[in-house]
């Protein structure tokens, strides 16, 4: 029964720390905007010209390596 006091002091102290955190993301605005972030990973991202390599990103390079997964063609 010792373990008690110690189990409820350490249920305060979690009560406690999650009061903070939600107080301090309220203070800093953290639900400002709770739609924008469900669309994110809907949208597409922007397409850039000048890709290195001249070639597409999921091309394989020269020497044999598959852009997408990073392991060397069987020769």
């Amino acid at each position: 029964m010792s373990i008690l006091p110690m189990m409820i002091l350490v249920s305060m102290l979690v009560v406690v720390g999650a009061g903070i955190a939600f107080f301090w993301a309220v203070e800093h605005d953290q639900f400002e905007d709770l739609k924008s972030p469900g669309f994110l990973p809907l949208m597409d991202d922007p397409v850039d010209d000048a890709a290195p390599g001249g070639g597409e990103a999921d091309a394989g390079s020269a020497d044999g390596e598959s852009g997408r997964h990073g392991t060397r063609a069987s020769r």
